[in-house]
């Protein structure tokens, strides 16, 4: 039993498990699945805007506002440690290729999509949505690079911190263009005060994070609350501030969860538990009627499906001409197999759907886009046969740069 819940925590199963739940759910009982994401846990005064009216806590928003915090914390804290010495991205000739890569991965998906809306006609209903295609899932795209490539390859690393760099920026877009309503950034000092505190704590030597993410936490996600950006990145202002390790071993090296930092703990204790929001999070955000099915759908699908591929490919391919090689072992065609791999935007993709529209039939047909973005994955398998791309197997099990 142990190792069953292992195997379906280490491959994201139980945000799959949600998410297939979800969908019969709804398309059996669309009413009941309605009513169970709004469920009322209570009212309260306090989690609502201080100027604001008594609002209701529902179960939809504890998980999409205040659990999946958690889940972009630790995206986050693999953005930051990139950044650290030995890090991928403290390195700027080593980085040049990916994030220029990445750049076309977002610009794609999103010039697809707009021109698609463009040629509909329906560019004011639809173009909000621009950035839903950007997103790339990094578990799901990872492990089907694996399967394709092998754990050994280049294209995998290169693929990690391409998707690092999706999360960096999308996480931005996400702030920038996705408030939830006039931004105060009067709050935003909240944040800030939060951080200090962290220092302060850091200075204190004190090493358990439990201090950083209950006060600290608190406060900076009532911060983010309160000025009208989104919540669930509450968290990301103190994970530069909690001790850490002043090196980086590895993207998604989860050897370094023997580390003892404060950070590295922070990881350690969390990574299962934001497995199962994950669950929950499907299972409150996926459930739509398959009869949604609309011009958003195939927005959001040719964004992921055409959009990344084309634009990875050619942003790599630009890089390359710019003087910035890829790495030894990787070839165009495996450029443009893994832009299908980075295709899947599943778990980002719906959150960005939940956020770019309002409760209804274009938020669930961007929903449904951005669900059968898993058909990256056979295409990737078809591509990879086409390219001959061939498979590497690595002594470290594929972990590490």
């Amino acid at each position: 039993m142990r190792g069953t819940i292992r195997f379906l925590l280490e491959n994201s199963l139980f945000l799959i498990f949600g998410a297939v739940a979800a969908l019969i759910w709804a398309n059996t009982d669309l009413e009941s699945y309605a009513h169970f994401q709004h469920i009322e846990l209570f009212h309260s005064s306090w989690v609502g805007h201080p100027h604001g009216a008594d609002r209701v806590f529902t179960l939809h928003f504890l998980v999409n506002d205040v659990l999946m915090a958690l889940f972009f914390a630790i995206a986050g804290k693999e953005v930051w440690e990139a950044t650290l010495p030995g890090g991928p991205l403290n390195n700027p000739k080593q980085a040049a290729a990916p994030l220029i890569a990445t750049l076309g991965g977002m610009a794609g998906p999103a010039g697809v999509y707009v021109l698609g809306a463009l040629v509909m006609g329906k560019m004011a209903a639809l173009s909000n949505g621009w950035a839903i295609p950007t997103a790339t899932d990094i578990a799901f795209s990872y492990m089907v690079a694996r399967l394709v490539f092998g754990s050994g390859h280049p294209a995998i690393p290169f693929l990690l911190l391409l998707a690092i760099a999706d999360d960096a920026l999308g996480l931005i877009i996400i702030a920038v263009f996705y408030p939830q309503g006039p931004i105060e950034l009067q709050y935003m000092l909240m944040p800030v005060l939060a951080m200090v505190i962290g220092v302060g704590l850091r200075r204190a030597r004190v090493r358990s994070f439990w201090p950083y993410v209950v006060v600290c936490g608190t406060l900076s996600w009532f911060g983010f609350h309160w000025a009208n950006l989104h919540p669930a990145l509450g968290l990301l202002p103190i994970i530069p501030v909690m001790p850490h390790a002043h090196v980086d071993t590895g993207l998604y090296d989860w050897s370094k969860l023997e580390a003892d930092d404060t950070l590295t703990a922070f990881e350690h204790w969390f990574k299962n538990p934001v497995e199962l929001i994950l669950g929950a999070f499907g299972l409150l955000n996926a459930g739509v009627a398959v009869t949604s099915v609309g011009d958003a759908t195939w927005l959001v699908l040719a964004g992921l499906l055409l959009g990344k591929p084309i634009g990875i490919f050619i942003c790599g391919s630009l890089a390359q001409a710019l003087g910035f090689d890829l790495p030894k072992g990787m070839s165009k065609g495996d450029l443009v197999v893994l832009g299908c791999a980075a295709g899947i935007g599943f778990t980002v993709a719906i959150f960005v759907s939940g956020v770019a529209f309002p409760s209804g039939p274009i938020q669930d047909a961007a929903k449904i886009g951005a669900l059968a973005s898993f058909g990256a994955a056979a295409v990737t398998f078809v591509l990879a046969k086409v390219f001959h791309v061939q498979k590497v197997v690595g002594a470290d099990g594929g972990h590490g740069h």
